[in-house]
């Protein structure tokens, strides 16, 4: 079976549908298909749109098996949202899906969709709101009359605002408009199903999905020389969190908190990794420095082993994630985990049996789940050991890929029938 796979990134590039479409990549070749990844030189969040971030160079490499082509990125200037907002006003759905104001922009990914010569079985793209690289996969499949399926990783923001401005983003004309074209859709928990079957796509072209973890990939740290390497005392509680620092990831609602509660308890500690958002930013620069408060930056592969192994729980409060995989990755290293009720994490999480689940945007009761945790090591074991018991049956990559697999092969030979 040949696929074709589009992406917004590629690792190195670190990121939740990064990890996916390269694990399912790589599963893909290992049983024999023939795995093209289309996706866009970025390396860095913000290389998608602004110059002088880290890029990969532009050229197709092969990769554990699968074909990588890497496209140049174009339309990063100054004032490039008012020019892609109005050609979203141009009467055809394609159009407006490629223009998306918030999509990085690649002009030789599209001409190369739209006549390079290409052959695929299955066509499968994601994540939402990149309509810039959804375009191209959508027009591929279309020129070669070939299936498209849509992996789209909805953030549905917070349930109990029903103006939420994360949802709408994510649910506007073009990308209902791909939802009910695609042939498919793969999507992670029963509350992204539920929302995509509420936006008009068929019961029987969609399809739960779920993550899986790898525990080879983020266990096995160094718990005491990292914590002397990165000036936590070996006697600390840490929290930590792992991600794009950001508003809409819970960081600065974390941040804040922390700074709350954790000025008179100086054996709270908190890990803060991944590269830091402009609107994070504003609000560190705002707060006094807080010994208790270590910033590591993006991590390596050994770095994110160090990470875990540091920390004694793991808190996401996000707003934006379907699913959750760095919750996956906690529970491998046996944590108990926080974060907000809200998209797939408040059906990933089982309230006071692996974790803590939040109401979106309560800070007294985010504060209120990290000094349980802190003062509870009992119920912080339990918590952990009951997460890692569930990765076996629920979240091994092998059964996710086999899973996707199938439907990719039901959809071709019903294609070639």
């Amino acid at each position: 079976m040949r696929v074709a796979q589009f992406v917004h990134r590629y690792p190195p590039a670190v990121g939740g549908a990064e990890a996916w479409v390269a694990r399912l990549s790589r599963g893909l070749a290992a049983r024999g298909d023939a795995v093209t990844v289309w996706t866009t030189t970025a390396v860095d969040l913000e290389a998608m749109w602004r110059r002088g971030f880290r890029e990969y160079p532009l050229e197709e490499t092969v990769e554990d098996g699968v074909r990588v082509r890497r496209y140049r990125l174009s339309m990063r200037f100054p004032g490039r949202k008012f020019v892609l907002k109005a050609a979203t006003f141009i009467p055809h759905r394609p159009t407006q899906l490629r223009m998306i104001p918030s999509s990085p922009q690649s002009r030789r990914m599209w001409r190369a969709a739209k006549y390079a010569a290409e052959d695929a079985d299955v066509v499968h793209a994601c994540a939402f709101p990149y309509g810039g690289i959804l375009a191209p996969a959508w027009k591929l499949a279309r020129r070669l009359k070939k299936p498209l399926v849509v992996t789209p990783f909805l953030h549905l923001g917070n349930p109990d605002n029903r103006d939420d401005r994360m949802r709408r983003a994510y649910t506007i004309a073009p990308l209902r408009w791909l939802l009910r074209d695609a042939d498919h859709v793969l999507v992670q928990t029963p509350t992204e199903h539920q929302a995509v079957l509420d936006l008009g796509v068929p019961a029987n072209r969609v399809t739960i999905q779920g993550l899986g973890v790898s525990t080879a990939d983020c266990t096995g740290g160094d718990r005491a020389a990292a914590r002397t390497k990165w000036g936590v005392p070996h006697a600390a509680f840490v929290v930590g969190h792992l991600a794009n620092q950001s508003a809409e990831k819970g960081t600065v609602d974390l941040l804040e908190v922390f700074h709350q509660i954790a000025a008179g308890r100086p054996d709270m500690h908190l890990l803060l990794a991944g590269s830091r958002m402009p609107n994070f930013l504003e609000v560190e620069r705002t707060l006094p420095t807080l010994p208790q408060v270590h910033q590591l930056g993006p991590l390596s592969d050994a770095g994110k082993k160090d990470f875990f192994a540091v920390c004694d729980a793991f808190c996401m409060p996000s707003y934006s994630d379907s699913f959750g995989l760095v919750f996956l990755e906690a529970w491998a290293n046996r944590l108990p985990v926080v974060g907000y009720r809200a998209g797939g994490v408040a059906d990933l999480i089982r309230h006071k049996q692996d974790g803590l689940l939040v109401d979106c945007g309560n800070r007294a009761q985010l504060a209120g789940a990290l000094i349980d945790l802190m003062t509870h090591p009992a119920r912080r074991a339990k918590w952990g050991a009951n997460g890692h018991a569930r990765l076996e049956p629920e979240f091994q990559w092998g059964d996710k890929i086999d899973a996707v697999r199938a439907v990719f092969q039901d959809l071709a030979s019903r294609a070639g029938a």
